[in-house]
């Protein structure tokens, strides 16, 4: 509700001002989930997760073999051995979740980083593009968070930031 009033507001303004405005606005959602970085950057943590799962498998199928070693093992033995043995195995296995834990923490905070990163990149784009093409504003808008109620489609700048954005992108490519 303060999206709209503030729109509304901007709207009232911009109309009594002798300069007429030149306004844009994008789609957000459209912008971040369509840039070739962004999706290039989640192939590359599915991958890390890939990784990630299968070690961990790896690790659980080596506990459970251990697991068993040691039960066969308890059965031959005391019934204090048998305990000492079944206690190792629980610390065992609290340490090896936890790592895990750890890990799969450190991977996506790692992907958030990089994400936050890309999503500053759109916004410093989008606010050079705005400047270099002499608009005064470039409004952004998603299917969550609607600013733009209305908008004509030669105001709507979401494909041609997105081509520029992959445009500069390939064009970094080219340069490495």
């Amino acid at each position: 509700m303060k999206n709209i009033v503030y729109v509304v507001l901007a709207m009232i303004v911009l109309s009594s001002c002798e300069k007429q405005a030149k306004i844009g606005y994008v789609n957000n959602g459209t912008v971040i989930n369509d840039f070739q970085e962004k999706k290039d950057l989640e192939a590359k943590f599915q991958l890390k997760e890939d990784a990630f799962k299968k070690r961990a498998d790896s690790i659980g199928k080596a506990f459970q073999v251990e697991v068993q070693q040691t039960q066969a093992k308890a059965q031959k033995s005391s019934q204090k051995k048998a305990q000492e043995l079944m206690g190792g195995l629980q610390q065992k296995q609290q340490q090896l979740q936890q790592q895990m834990q750890y890990e799969q923490q450190l991977l996506t905070q790692s992907f958030q980083t990089e994400i936050d990163s890309v999503i500053i990149k759109v916004k410093d784009f989008v606010k050079d593009y705005g400047k270099k093409n002499g608009y005064t504003y470039i409004l952004g808008t998603t299917d969550a968070a609607s600013t733009v109620m209305y908008g004509t489609d030669e105001n709507d700048l979401t494909q041609t930031i997105l081509d520029a954005l992959n445009g500069t992108k390939k064009e970094a490519d080219k340069k490495e």
